[in-house]
């Protein structure tokens, strides 16, 4: 049921002027299934307060509840037309109250981890871009139909939501910025192995994939007491996001997840200067994917040691910076990074090698970021002891990756396993640190085995992958005829 609500709400948004892309159906329904959300939440938590025999304050006044202007209920508890506004009256009211009202919570809150807090931000950062109000009727309608109350409803939802990201991703050339697949994620968290009480950090977390994936990694961990619970919802992920669509997809998803009040701040990541974090401000964790190839300005550059324009380049520095003595990290980095001889990348390099222990380098075959157009690799890493010997794994799933045909969990089964042990195969080797170039700290993937195997497709692949390319195609040329009408 709740897959084809989502479907009906693509559709209706597709048929408004002010939706445009799947990012726009993504961010529109991200904002109001927050507020359908927020109000079940408030349901339950009245609910609660009522059987104790306590009075409940809602976060939200009456006004401004779903359940008052979205979606007011006659004596039957069927959606009463008579009083639920619609056209220009509804997106007014949207637009010029219920916005401002919700985005001004950013300044009554109490502190940046409440619910309160994270309204404020997501309503300040975001706008209701439908055009037409009895669009927004309709898909307010479709909306209210879901329940957020058990959580096997939320877990259904969370894997819908997973799945309109994962479109969005698709749907541009920087997919990669929102989506980092759930498989490359899953065996990067069954090699750093979390456990409850630490700390785990993205610094550009997109869409939150790393810590949501982290969060029912240690959630599904057996033997959980209340307290184990209370940690997880409070003090295990932070994360920080500079793009405000990111940043509200974050939220709606750790939401989702079941994290009550996300630890998400909005904010440019890589304006904080290195000199300021203090172990207070360090992490037992870190799980990134941060953007490749962007260009920082030159005073955003200041802020580090290791000088350079590459926006991935100085978030290595950032997390390295931000980890405990001890501390564990996965991070998504291009393969260039390794083998790069400008004075920035060979430093980065060799600070990496002389702090931290690279106990593993994950060679990811290209396709594996859909849309992305870059191979990548996965640095393994502890902070505090310099690199002794490198463990290589060259993932080959035997076939081309492409959207018809993408990374799943049994295609790292054999890398997580032979991880553990550092065990060499056909696919896996290691390097002793002393056969590393001292002046070039040059760490290629270099196979003792053989190079890389090139995986051939199947007839059935290829005609699959031209079929789904040609109904992409069409979609895009009646949406361009729709707007040129």
């Amino acid at each position: 049921m709740f897959e084809q609500t989502f479907k009906n709400i693509d559709d209706i948004l597709h048929k408004d002027a002010g939706c445009t892309s799947e990012l726009d159906y993504t961010e529109q329904s991200s904002w109001l299934l927050f507020l359908k959300y927020l109000d079940d939440l408030e349901a339950d938590k009245a609910a609660e307060a009522e059987l104790a025999g306590k009075p409940y304050r809602y976060i939200l006044d009456a006004p401004y509840r779903w359940s008052s202007w979205a979606a007011p209920q006659d004596a039957a508890g069927a959606l009463d037309h008579n009083s639920a506004l619609t056209g220009d009256d509804l997106r007014d009211f949207v637009n010029q109250r219920l916005f401002p009202y919700l985005a001004g919570f950013k300044a009554r809150a109490s502190g940046p981890n409440t619910i309160e807090y994270k309204i404020g931000e997501v309503f300040g950062e975001i706008k209701n871009k439908l055009q037409s109000g009895y669009t927004l009727r309709d898909v307010i309608e479709q909306v209210d139909a879901l329940r957020f109350r058990s959580q096997t409803e939320k877990h259904e939802l969370s894997h819908l939501y997973e799945a309109k990201i994962r479109n969005m991703g698709n749907a541009g050339r920087n997919g990669g910025e929102y989506y980092t697949p759930r498989p490359l994620i899953r065996a990067m968290i069954q090699v750093t192995k979390p456990r409850i009480g630490e700390r785990i950090y993205d610094g550009a977390c997109g869409s939150a994939g790393f810590l949501c994936e982290a969060f029912d990694y240690l959630r599904s961990q057996p033997g959980l007491t209340t307290a184990d619970l209370q940690t997880l919802q409070q003090r295990s992920f932070y994360g920080k996001e500079k793009k405000s669509l990111a940043y509200v997809i974050a939220i709606m998803n750790m939401i989702l997840h079941g994290i009550e009040a996300p630890n998400i701040i909005h904010t440019n990541t890589l304006a904080e200067n290195l000199a300021d974090i203090q172990d207070q401000d360090r992490y037992d964790i870190v799980l990134a994917n941060p953007p490749f190839g962007g260009k920082e300005r030159k005073e955003v550059q200041q802020n580090f040691p290791i000088k350079t324009g590459e926006t991935a380049f100085l978030f290595l520095q950032h997390f390295i910076k931000s980890l405990k003595a001890g501390g564990r990290a996965a991070i998504v980095i291009k393969n260039t990074f390794l083998s790069n001889t400008d004075n920035a990348s060979v430093s980065l390099r060799k600070l990496l090698l002389e702090g931290c222990n690279l106990h593993t380098v994950l060679d990811c075959p290209g396709g594996t970021f859909q849309g992305a157009g870059v191979k990548t690799v996965v640095l393994f890493f502890e902070k505090g002891a310099p690199t002794r010997s490198i463990w290589y794994y060259q993932l080959d799933p035997g076939r081309s990756l492409g959207k018809t045909n993408p990374l799943n969990d049994a295609d790292l089964a054999e890398f997580v396993t032979l991880q553990a042990s550092f065990a060499d195969s056909a696919q896996s080797w290691s390097v002793d640190a002393s056969r590393i170039d001292a002046a070039s700290c040059d760490l290629s993937v270099r196979n003792p085995n053989g190079g890389e195997a090139v995986a051939l497709r199947s007839p059935h692949e290829i005609l699959d992958e031209i079929a789904a390319l040609d109904a992409e195609s069409a979609e895009a040329l009646a949406r361009i005829r729709e707007l040129v009408a």
